[in-house]
């Protein structure tokens, strides 16, 4: 493994997650399907009122979130490395009569295949650990937001990615180097699973994600951090309120979420 096949591997790993994920009770299908949204308060405070406006969201994984942001009158346009993925999002869009345009592709090779721009562009929870050039990201967002357009994130703290799965000690670097190779037993939606998978991804500390969209013509408006995750993915976690979860050795020490919103200064 290692980054010259990133993208093979990572693809693998998403399609093998891809079922597990969409039957699993941490995604909560059933409930989705009736109507709840999949949005957490973190990203909602920040997207506003979205009526009437086109939007891009970066790794949607099965799209559930993609299908939120249309049933709040969006006009939503959503891509993903994995093809099940995708294959079960187009499914899901129909099953609930909510279109959104699903397109298979990494994110790098998006300019590629959509030609639009967009009012908002959205991205959120475990998704740039999977890239490895964040400048090249940036400038993947610059290219589809419109003139004040607003770039929305929110993202697990980096801090959190440098400690071991456990939370007993430091096991990564803080910031970008060599590209982490690893195999893991399990998934964050069913850590109990046998599923066995290879994966290639990166940590990219809050000054790197930052200045790269800075550099790219984006200004920021809004940054926030939080001492609690919305969802209960990482190990020895303690749930502390609805949709609120620590990490139970720390409490509220550590940072484990942090979002933004920028403008795109053209």
């Amino acid at each position: 493994m290692g980054e010259e096949n990133y993208l093979e591997v990572n693809k693998t790993l998403w399609n093998n997650k891809t079922e597990i994920h969409y039957n699993s009770a941490f995604y909560d299908n059933e409930s989705f399907i009736l109507g709840k949204s999949s949005l957490n308060e973190i990203e909602l405070e920040l997207l506003g009122d979205l009526k009437g406006k086109s939007i891009l969201h970066l790794q949607c994984h099965f799209g559930q979130d993609s299908l939120s942001l249309a049933r709040m009158g969006a006009s939503v346009t959503a891509v993903d490395l994995s093809d099940k993925a995708i294959a079960k999002a187009k499914e899901l869009s129909k099953q609930i009569n909510t279109p959104c345009n699903f397109v298979c592709t990494d994110v790098y090779n998006a300019p590629n295949v959509i030609n639009e721009k967009f009012d908002v562009i959205f991205t959120s929870y475990g998704t740039i650990g999977w890239l490895p050039d964040i400048n090249k990201w940036a400038n993947v967002v610059k290219h589809f937001l419109k003139p004040k357009g607003s770039f929305i994130m929110a993202e697990f703290h980096p801090v959190v990615w440098m400690f071991d799965d456990d939370f007993v000690g430091i096991k990564y670097r803080y910031f970008n180097g060599k590209p982490i190779a690893e195999e893991e037993t399990g998934t964050y939606a069913e850590k109990g699973s046998d599923l066995k998978s290879e994966y290639v991804c990166w940590n990219h500390g809050l000054a790197e994600v930052i200045n790269s969209l800075l550099k790219n013509g984006l200004g920021l408006e809004v940054f926030k951090e939080y001492d609690y995750s919305p969802y209960n993915a990482f190990n020895k976690s303690k749930k502390i309120g609805e949709n609120k979860y620590q990490i139970e050795p720390f409490g509220n020490k550590l940072p484990l979420v942090y979002a933004f919103k920028m403008i795109n200064k053209a």
